[in-house]
């Protein structure tokens, strides 16, 4: 028989899974942000190219670099501001940039207020790949930490699909500042919404302010010898964070997390997943299929996206980190291999099929794997003395790759062809699998403290 105060905890438990959950959800509206304005492009594209006369294949990559090269310089100053003013204080700052700079694009009346708006947009977006999962990680409890920092990959990937979906019914409207204006909405909400939630109890520890931090973990633990447990946690590593540096990221035992935060970021990238995402409108209706045809192609990839987004969701916290992104990795080379293939046959007819099959398979191994994985691996591997530094610097090496790849990969379709440019994407990933199935340790179910200990072994 179920006691009063069994009751009485289930019902406090309850409130506070409901607590983590709520934080966690607002603050992946900025994944949302994230992927919006990242896809968006993509499929307006073609209108912006035709708006601004731009022809060649550099000048339609700079549409998207540009953002990239804001992107990298947000990320790195991300960490910085995070730490001096905290990770909820940060998001409404972020909140406000995309403001800003979405309004100066809608109505951008020459091509170089065009350019500046999408840099401070990727001011944005890069302050939003490093803060909110490292929000998210520093609110969640250990068992639910991989979930919920992986709902800011699945807020990406929504916001990815929302934009592919405005792209192909608005595909005829011919105007891409209406597309590009939406992403409007998901800003002021973050703004508005973050305003009420907590702030990062282990920023406000580090700050010397633990009563407020037993406070917040008083709405977000079970227990009050959890909620002990994790100030002394914290506290123990806040006295080494006192003294870390920039320096500190080259000390010997600090080392191999640094160099495995920043590979496996530019593994995330240099794999080609935003090829797609960014360029695969383009690249397919230059083969051969219709525009409608390949922005509903694009379409079936972000609806893959999002349901092999949840899967990840669903069992990182079961099965671990390493057999998911082994996998994951080993199904994006079929995926590759595949999409070489299906451009090598052509995309005609029973090819296009095969094309966006290929397209598929390489998108949701992708969202099983380093997708979701690579963000949480960032959240989790650097000690908290140099947390904020070494992530950002990790988020920025993420976006410098994104823009190599971005601002070369049309020209180097049109300098090698299709075929070869995935071939050579195929060849790539099975290298960095080689690197994953050698450095990647497991971090399921383990304390950012233990993770911490595990790597310094």
């Amino acid at each position: 028989m179920t006691s009063v105060a069994d009751t009485e905890q289930a019902t406090l438990t309850r409130q506070h899974h409901r607590a983590v959950t709520r934080a966690a959800v607002l603050t992946a509206v900025g994944g949302i942000l994230f992927g919006y304005d990242t896809g968006v492009v993509g499929g307006v594209l073609p209108n912006i190219a035709t708006s601004f006369a731009l022809t060649n294949p550099f000048d339609k990559g700079l549409v998207v670099a540009i953002l990239l090269a804001g992107a990298a310089v947000g990320a790195l100053a991300a960490g910085r501001i995070a730490d001096q003013i905290g990770r909820r204080r940060a998001i409404f700052i972020i909140s406000v940039v995309f403001v800003l700079g979405l309004l100066a694009s809608s109505f951008a009346p020459a091509l170089w207020v065009f350019w500046v708006s999408r840099f401070v947009i990727g001011l944005g977006v890069g302050a939003t790949s490093f803060v909110v999962p490292l929000y998210i990680g520093e609110i969640a409890p250990p068992n639910r930490r991989g979930a919920l920092v992986s709902l800011n990959q699945l807020s990406i990937t929504i916001g990815i699909l929302v934009s592919q979906l405005v792209a192909y019914f608005l595909a005829g409207h011919g105007d891409w500042r209406v597309s590009v204006g939406l992403a409007l909405v998901p800003a002021v909400v973050l703004g508005l919404g973050i305003a009420r939630e907590p702030e990062s109890p282990a920023w406000l520890v580090r700050q010397g302010r633990e009563d407020e931090a037993r406070d917040v973990l008083a709405q977000l633990r079970d227990s009050a010898d959890e909620i002990d447990d994790e100030v002394q946690k914290v506290r123990e590593t806040a006295r080494e964070e006192s003294r870390g540096s920039i320096g500190d990221l080259l000390d010997r035992r600090l080392r191999p997390a640094l160099m495995l935060g920043i590979v496996l970021a530019v593994i995330q990238q240099i794999t080609g997943i935003n090829t797609v995402i960014y360029f695969a409108p383009t690249v397919l209706q230059e083969a051969g299929l219709g525009r409608s045809a390949s922005l509903l192609a694009l379409v079936v990839v972000g609806v893959t996206n999002v349901l092999m987004t949840v899967v990840a969701i669903r069992y990182l916290d079961r099965v671990g980190r390493r057999p998911l992104l082994i996998g994951g990795m080993a199904g994006m080379i079929v995926g590759l291999a595949a999409l070489a293939a299906a451009f090598a046959i052509g995309i005609h007819g029973s090819g296009a099929v095969f094309a966006t099959i290929a397209l598929a398979v390489y998108v949701g191994a992708f969202a099983v794997s380093l997708g979701p994985i690579v963000w949480l691996l960032i959240a989790e591997i650097f000690p908290l003395r140099v947390r904020g530094q070494a992530a950002s610097i990790a988020t920025m090496a993420n976006w410098a790759a994104n823009l190599v790849v971005a601002v070369s990969y049309l020209s180097i379709i049109s300098a090698i062809g299709r075929t070869a440019t995935f071939v050579s994407y195929a060849v790539v990933t099975v290298l960095s699998l080689i690197y994953v199935l050698a450095k990647v340790p497991e971090t399921k179910g383990m304390t950012l403290t233990e993770v911490e200990a595990e790597l310094a072994a």
